[in-house]
């Protein structure tokens, strides 16, 4: 992966300065802005992506639908429909805000704006990024929490996620 380039900002989401993404991801004091869409189909099962082996944060793990950094000058909406064309192959303008949060590992620090839309496919998942694309119900997903098969960063979401909407089980 080429090394992009990262707006870094402060805790009200103003923009400090640019970083590449390999002095971004190495320290969790640079706080950078990412954007989140959960896709649900008709049946409200939610699309998760198995990152690819080739990820050089939690390979093989199953992770939030679609998820990408926003890039310098871009605005979240804009961002979000960019990060559905590169990871699951749709266009797809009718997102709904849902929340944002910080989330931190030793790592990296996110300020991570999430939006929700409902789509039952085709997908074509970028296969440098994701190794398989599925549908889960949440009591499913709510049963696995724990075990290592969710990124840390899921489980993060699916929680405020849950949180944010309490009938969604």
């Amino acid at each position: 992966m080429d090394d992009e380039l990262i707006e870094i900002v402060d805790s009200e989401g103003s923009v400090m300065s640019v970083r590449p993404r390999s002095e971004v991801h190495k320290n969790p004091h640079l706080l950078h802005k990412v954007v989140h869409v959960l896709v649900f189909n008709d049946s409200r099962q939610m699309l998760l992506q198995k990152r690819s082996m080739s990820k050089d944060i939690e390979p093989g793990k199953w992770d939030t639908s679609v998820g990408g950094h926003v890039s310098p000058g871009e605005d979240l909406r804009s961002a979000a429909s960019r990060e559905m064309k590169e990871e699951l192959g749709i266009d797809m303008a009718d997102m709904a805000p849902l929340y944002s949060y910080v989330y931190t590992d030793t790592n990296e620090s996110e300020m991570v704006f999430t939006y929700k839309v409902i789509h039952n496919g085709p997908f074509s998942p970028n296969r440098q990024e994701i190794d398989e694309v599925a549908f889960w119900d949440l009591k499913e997903i709510r049963q696995f929490l724990g075990s290592g098969n969710f990124s840390g960063h899921f489980e993060c979401e699916i929680n405020k996620y849950l949180s944010f909407n309490p009938n969604a089980l």
